[in-house]
């Protein structure tokens, strides 16, 4: 009975126990597979990860290659922009662009020299004594215009009193003899009368008094003897008047000097070793305060100047506008034209390129402009000569860099806006 009850205990100990180990297999192996999963999935999140990794810095170089792509792009938008560009008339007028065709000429080249203006001495007048005089009153002051036969300064002489004297003597004798004729006086007596007269008239013209003034000589205007007035014998400008009243002058003593301002000289000074063939009616311009007159030159010295060291050559200007004065100082410069007809444009016409290039702005249709490269030649005053460009382009000769800078500003955005 106890070995069945024993057995029977022995089997059912050895079930319990081998249902045990079974669990725990089968648990073992449920974790093994749990950790074999989860290091399958943790392998697979760091492939993954690394793959999307990979992806964004792929997409990253991408996103980078886009860029490199885009900014290709902006430079040949830029280009674009270069190339040309549209203005409005608006935009045109209020920029003051200005549109010419240009075509071969001649042009002139410019040589600098300082100059300064005088006084016509072809178109000049001193007004002096011509003897020994008191200056009595003036009638004309600096500065002031004058006509022909104004008056201009009252003199008392001496001489001149002598001399209206022996005027009167000589007139009246004179006029007294021709009444009586030669049947009553000797033909020696008239002669010597007319003589008398004759040399007592000259000699009042040459101390300055003129018909009108020595037809005015009678013995009612005694008191007047000596006194006699210069008058103005062209039309011109005071110009000098360095005197007082009462203060006594010499015979050609300058009491005033007249000067006609409509044409007056440029007296240019040229260093002596500078070679220019300058002759007669040469062109030139001469500069003032940016105003500009044509001149031509009229005489050429050949010898230097002891104070300056420096060759005087001479031009003449006109002074319609009475802007010119005689000792101001102006810039001349000589122009020289070339042989042939070139092409040439303004200074401000030329703009530098992105490479350094010298470029022009062509209008191929109204308001639409780009930029050419051309090749310059010689500088010919405020021109260029320009090689590179056909005969009747249009291009803009002033505004110039206003195109520039409505270009180089549309060649900035990116998104061509």
């Amino acid at each position: 009975m106890n070995t069945i009850f024993s057995k029977k205990l022995l089997a059912v100990v050895m079930s319990s126990l081998l249902v045990g180990l079974t669990t725990s297999h089968i648990a073992f192996g449920q974790s093994s597979d749990v950790l074999d999963s989860a290091a399958k999935i943790s392998q697979q999140d760091v492939k993954e990860h690394k793959d999307d990794h990979d992806d964004h810095e792929k997409g990253h170089e991408e996103d980078k290659g886009d860029q490199d792509e885009h900014g290709h792009e902006v430079e040949s938008k830029e280009e674009e922009h270069e190339e040309g560009i549209t203005l409005s008339p608006k935009k045109m007028s209020l920029a003051n662009i200005k549109v010419e065709s240009i075509v071969p000429e001649y042009q002139y080249s410019s040589i600098y020299a300082p100059g300064e203006i005088k006084a016509n001495g072809y178109r000049s007048y001193v007004v002096s004594p011509r003897t020994e005089s008191v200056i009595i009153s003036r009638h004309a002051a600096l500065g002031e215009h004058v006509e022909i036969g104004q008056k201009l300064v009252t003199l008392f002489s001496e001489a001149m009193a002598q001399a209206q004297g022996d005027y009167l003597i000589a007139s009246t004798e004179w006029q007294r003899i021709k009444k009586l004729g030669n049947k009553t006086v000797s033909e020696s007596r008239l002669l010597l009368a007319e003589t008398t007269y004759n040399a007592s008239y000259g000699k009042l013209i040459a101390l300055g008094l003129t018909e009108k003034a020595i037809q005015s000589i009678s013995n009612k205007d005694i008191k007047a003897f000596g006194q006699y007035t210069l008058t103005a014998q062209r039309e011109g400008v005071v110009l000098q008047d360095d005197f007082i009243q009462g203060q006594r002058v010499n015979a050609g003593d300058t009491v005033m000097l007249l000067a006609d301002e409509k044409q007056l000289w440029v007296e240019a000074k040229v260093p002596p070793n500078k070679k220019l063939d300058l002759p007669k009616n040469s062109p030139g311009i001469v500069k003032l305060e940016g105003q500009s007159y044509n001149a031509k030159v009229i005489q050429e010295a050949h010898t230097i100047d002891p104070l300056t060291r420096t060759r005087i050559v001479r031009l003449s200007v006109e002074n319609k506008d009475d802007n010119l004065h005689s000792g101001m100082f102006v810039k001349v410069y000589f122009q020289f034209s070339t042989q042939e007809k070139v092409m040439a444009v303004p200074e401000e016409a030329l703009v530098r390129g992105a490479d350094g290039d010298w470029t022009i702005f062509v209008e191929d249709h109204p308001g639409e402009f780009k930029a050419v490269e051309i090749e310059l030649g010689r500088a010919l005053g405020d021109f260029r000569e320009i090689i590179g460009v056909e005969s009747g382009t249009r291009i803009v000769t002033k505004g110039a860099f206003f195109v520039a800078s409505e270009i180089a500003k549309g060649g900035f955005d990116p998104h061509n806006h």
